[in-house]
């Protein structure tokens, strides 16, 4: 009984900072004419609520899609409508078609507010909560530890605070390494049809399941897993698109919003490797529209491929939760189109091994969220930044000991490290080189924000502390995919070697 009160509390107080934080500020507060991201979400509301269906995704005199059209998938749409039908009979005002852009008021903020923590506590917080529970191998304390980190994460608390579809995700990667596989891929389903990035978990989907229905015989109950499985995704998407279905070209239009790759390879100052390496060679410039999607494709869909191959070969828990970050990782520095929030979907899965390599964890996730540093000092959310920053550390390493774990077995590099020490015997410092770029890493992310925030760019360089923070940030990606890369492709070694222990 003790550990749900200690469990209850930790949720409570992440709820409290959670909610503290989101009411201080929203992005885009008083600044016409687009307001910001905050507008957007109140203006879905008042599109799905006062437009006919067949019209949410048209450009028309009603539905301007310059000024936040919607470019989400009908589940966003649909929970839009749902919102707008309770704020219609709280404030009519809130929803006015027209009249009712760039509505602001503290009514209104807590109702969005409210919206938000009421599908946090149905969708994530629970999903959370479980998975923490779940977790075998560590005591209570370290189960109610992992919640509370989580759930304190800046990122997911800074930048427009309310993503349900990491909550669908979750659930859905409980429901698969808990082998209730139908309930997982509905959910994971649900997922994608809320936000269309969710794709940049799909392929460990993907390869997980394929690889249990390979695992059980193709011929047997394996083929009959992949019938229920088909049929299962089938029937979740046919249920979300069916209004959108009865013209060719609604379909059409809703995929067009959905994936707009006109915009091009990407978007502000994100930290991939084109947004980086762009500072050296402008490569939108010089190369044809069509080829920065084909050299985009390229790149992901090699850097993803081992991880997925490996999976499907060896499909478990924990090489699932691995591939995870790795896929998403990829997604982010090498694909087509990304904004700096899409790192979020690479900080999801890093949540979920916390409590596997905590040192690492807490480093990616803290760089993770420096890298959206100029998305969160255009919204001024300096100080909720460092505040929940300094929380969210201060949490990570009183509960995991971070600093002690830092040997080869702790990182999960012992394997790794034997194997090259086979041709290189002195191979002894890894672990002393991890900490030394720890630190430097530190340093440099500390000093960046101050001159970002004190200094002023040079006239001929406005973008200057902007590109470094992305420069920066881009380095370290890239360190990390490699790493998980390597936790991924030695595991199984690992794992042969043990049974023959046993």
């Amino acid at each position: 009984m003790e550990k749900w009160y200690l469990m209850t509390a930790a949720v409570l107080l992440g709820l409290t900072v959670r909610w503290t934080v989101s009411l201080n500020s929203y992005s885009g507060a008083g600044k016409p004419p687009m307001f910001g991201d905050y507008e957007a979400q109140r203006h879905w509301q008042e599109i799905t609520f006062n437009l006919p269906i067949k019209q949410w995704y048209f450009n028309s005199s009603d539905n301007n899609l310059q000024y936040w059209g919607l470019d989400y998938p009908p589940l966003t749409a649909y929970h839009s409508f749902l919102c707008a039908y309770v704020a219609k009979f709280i404030n009519p005002d809130w929803i006015a078609l027209h009249t009712s852009r760039g509505y602001e008021s503290q009514a209104h903020k807590l109702f969005m507010r409210a919206t938000v923590l009421i599908a946090d506590l149905l969708i994530y917080i629970p999903a959370v909560v479980l998975y923490c529970c779940c977790l075998k191998e560590i005591s209570t304390k370290k189960k109610i530890a992992s919640a509370l980190c989580i759930l304190l994460y800046p990122g997911l608390i800074l930048i427009d605070y309310g993503h349900f579809h990491l909550g669908f995700a979750l659930w859905g990667v409980l429901g698969v390494s808990y082998d209730w596989d139908l309930l997982g891929s509905l959910a994971f389903c649900l997922a994608i049809n809320y936000k269309q990035m969710e794709l940049y978990h799909s392929l460990p989907f993907f390869c997980f399941l394929l690889g249990k229905c390979f695992k059980k015989g193709l011929k047997g109950k394996g083929l009959v897993l992949l019938i229920k499985l088909t049929c299962t995704v089938v029937a979740s998407f046919v249920l979300c698109w069916l209004p959108f279905f009865t013209e060719r070209e609604q379909t059409l239009q809703v995929l067009r919003r959905l994936f707009p790759v006109d915009r091009g390879l990407f978007e502000d100052k994100v930290a991939n490797i084109w947004c980086s390496f762009s500072v050296f060679l402008k490569i939108r410039d010089i190369l044809p529209h069509h080829i920065q999607i084909m050299i985009s494709f390229c790149f992901t869909f090699l850097s993803l491929l081992p991880a997925c191959i490996k999976l499907t070969l060896h499909p478990s828990p924990k090489g699932f939760r691995f591939t995870l970050v790795s896929c998403a990782l990829s997604f982010f520095l090498f694909s087509f189109q990304v904004h700096e929030k899409s790192i979020l979907l690479v900080s999801l899965p890093v949540c979920l091994v916390l409590s596997e390599i905590p040192f690492m964890s807490t480093w990616f996730l803290l760089v993770s969220t420096f890298s959206m540093l100029p998305l969160l000092l255009k919204d001024e959310l300096l100080m909720p930044s460092v505040v929940t920053v300094m929380a969210f550390f201060i949490a990570c390493a009183t509960s995991f000991s971070m600093f002690e774990k830092t040997s080869e077995e702790e990182l999960q590099l012992k394997c790794f490290s034997t194997s090259v020490r086979k041709y290189f015997t002195c191979f002894t410092f890894l672990p002393k080189i991890i900490q030394h770029l720890f630190l430097m890493s530190v340093i440099t992310m500390i000093l960046l924000t101050m001159m970002t925030v004190t200094l002023d760019p040079p006239q001929k360089l406005p973008d200057l502390f902007s590109v470094l923070v992305c420069f920066v940030s881009c380095l370290h990606f890239l360190f990390f995919l490699v790493y998980f890369n390597i936790i991924i492709m030695w595991d199984s070694k690992n794992g042969r070697s043990q049974k023959k222990i046993n």
